[in-house]
């Protein structure tokens, strides 16, 4: 039976509720006690929804990707060069981890000790972002011999960059006279040309 308009506004406020209190005052912090105080709902009424917080960390990850995932692949799907379709994967990641910190912090820095695994068939679906990476890369290589272990460690060094990006601005690590457009600029087309097929 799909949900009801006024379950969709819970669980929507259940959901906004746990990012807030996670990115402002870590995993620790987060109970259901808490989010139905804050939501004036019982914590009878979130376990409905959600079996403890572990599940909650795990739906805002899996919807994060999901947007993330949206971007990823509306950017390699733009009418231009397979090397500036690459770019704008590259941009559009920066540009999704800037806009949605909160989420990024969750989806990427958060390393509670105790928090369940991933459920795999969650990550099996978070892993498309990453292979959205991988075929930009194959798309704009003049080589197209690569193996899929050798798509999967350039997409993850790609990554690892644009990553290295996002989490310092939004740690507010970089220096107040660095421009932050400029840089992100940089990132990028470093990134890309540290790739063997771009000079």
């Amino acid at each position: 039976m799909p949900s009801s308009s006024s379950d969709k506004t819970l669980r929507r406020a259940i959901l906004d509720t746990a990012r807030a209190v996670v990115v402002d005052q870590g995993y620790q912090a987060l109970s259901m006690r808490r989010i139905a105080s804050a939501i004036g709902y019982s914590a009878t009424s979130i376990y409905l929804h959600f079996e403890g917080k572990d599940a909650l960390l795990h739906a805002l990850i899996e919807e994060g990707m999901q947007r993330l995932g949206r971007l990823l692949q509306r950017a390699a799907s733009s009418d231009e060069t397979p090397v500036v379709r690459l770019q704008r994967v590259c941009e559009a990641y920066i540009r999704f981890g800037l806009k949605n910190p909160e989420y990024y912090e969750i989806m990427f820095m958060l390393h509670p000790e105790h928090m369940k695994r991933f459920p795999p068939e969650k990550y099996r679906r978070a892993r498309r972002n990453l292979e959205i990476i991988g075929k930009a890369i194959r798309n704009a290589s003049t080589n197209g011999s690569a193996s899929a272990e050798e798509l999967l460690i350039r997409a993850t060094g790609v990554w690892a960059s644009l990553h290295g990006a996002v989490s310092l601005i939004i740690a507010h690590r970089i220096d107040s006279k660095i421009d932050q457009k400029e840089l992100v600029e940089r990132v990028v087309k470093n990134t890309v040309r540290g790739l063997s097929f771009t000079k």
